[in-house]
């Protein structure tokens, strides 16, 4: 005869592993086999998708169905000409043979197959009441951040910019009034996820999304999911710093060099955004291409860009090439602007414009 631990028991001990990110026991054996609606769009979502059909593959107790949700291609480019689809989308149907549905609204939407679980991953839209109720246990998330701290739409662009010293993954249940704001599943152990501070949005991606996949199934083969929930997220007694993730703007680029770094403008391209500064004219630079310039400048050269004088006797064509911007930070450290855009001109071909306003100088190197 098989007994079954109370759940009370049953619950501490699931609660003793849910800091990990890997499991290496078998799944407890599900209340049901999950029907599972996922929402997802890009290459972090299609990490959590894949690990689930894997899931689903070798223990097909646990899943029984998988059909995901995208939103539609979206108008792109100069003059919103093209049309970029969502990455999963091709990923689901063409590779992991995944039935598909379409929306950019839940309004008016009901999914067409019968489902108990819906997991939303980077999905961009809200996943209403009137959905989260079709379901019997729900639904869940997976955030890559370590809960409450950047809370929104961009964990990993605010990771890197405020220069957080650990990353992490939340998996949480969806609120079903707030972004963010559900039970904490599991969550990665304390303090975190150590990560090179170097990595790009794209590296952090490829990294933590594999982690977060792992994290998830192992929710579901825990039944962390399943009624009583226990929230076992310890960041938030931590004392770490606690900031929301928006979206990012314009201004979380702007590069003011009275005040910005080396290492702000650095964070600015590693979220692979574009650092962006205005000119004496009040005229836009976008700085498309930056390196640390391996020199040093006295202090009595002011902050800001200025375009070398490649005629000047002294000009180290080895140490400054020609055609490139220079800036002084705000730490004292250099930085090179090997390509720039001018506000309205080509792509890259700015310093000309550049250098029309701001003439040539000759700095001691």
């Amino acid at each position: 005869m098989l007994w079954k631990l109370p759940a009370p028991v049953r619950s501490l001990v699931a609660s003793n592993c849910r800091h990990h990110r890997s499991i290496t026991t078998a799944a407890a054996a599900p209340p049901e086999p999950l029907r599972i609606l996922f929402c997802g769009s890009d290459e972090f979502s299609i990490a959590s998708l894949r690990k689930l059909l894997h899931a689903k593959q070798s223990e097909p107790n646990l899943i029984e169905t998988i059909n995901v949700v995208h939103r539609p291609a979206k108008p792109t480019g100069r003059g919103l000409k093209e049309l970029r689809q969502v990455p999963i989308q091709a990923v689901a149907t063409e590779e992991l043979k995944l039935d598909t549905h379409v929306i950019d609204t839940f309004t008016g939407w009901t999914p067409p197959v019968p489902i108990n679980l819906v997991i939303a991953v980077s999905f961009g839209l809200f996943v209403p009441p009137r959905i989260l109720n079709l379901a019997k246990y729900r639904g869940l998330n997976v955030h890559p951040s370590l809960l409450p701290d950047l809370r929104g739409p961009a964990p990993l662009h605010h990771t890197i910019l405020r220069r957080r010293p650990f990353a992490g993954i939340t998996v949480q249940t969806l609120h079903p009034q707030q972004f963010d704001g559900g039970t904490i599943l599991a969550q990665s152990p304390q303090p975190g996820l150590g990560y090179d501070k170097k990595s790009t949005h794209e590296d952090l991606v490829a990294y933590l999304g594999p982690i977060g996949g792992d994290m998830l199934v192992d929710v579901l083969k825990n039944q962390a999911f399943v009624p009583p929930l226990e929230d076992v997220g310890w960041y938030a007694q931590s004392g770490g710093p606690i900031d929301h993730a928006g979206k990012l703007s314009k201004q979380h680029c702007f590069v003011d060099f009275s005040k910005a770094t080396l290492s702000d403008v650095l964070s600015i391209e590693r979220t692979q955004a574009i650092p962006w500064t205005k000119l004496p004219n009040g005229h836009r630079l976008l700085l498309n291409k930056c390196r640390t310039a391996d020199i040093s400048v006295g202090g009595e050269v002011e902050t800001g860009i200025w375009c070398p004088d490649s005629t000047h006797p002294q000009h180290d064509e080895h140490r400054v090439p020609h055609r490139q911007l220079m800036a002084k930070t705000a730490c004292g450290g250099v930085l090179v602007i090997e390509k720039c855009t001018y506000e309205g001109g080509k792509l890259g071909c700015g310093y000309n414009r550049v250098k029309k306003v701001l003439g040539t100088k000759h700095v001691c190197l």
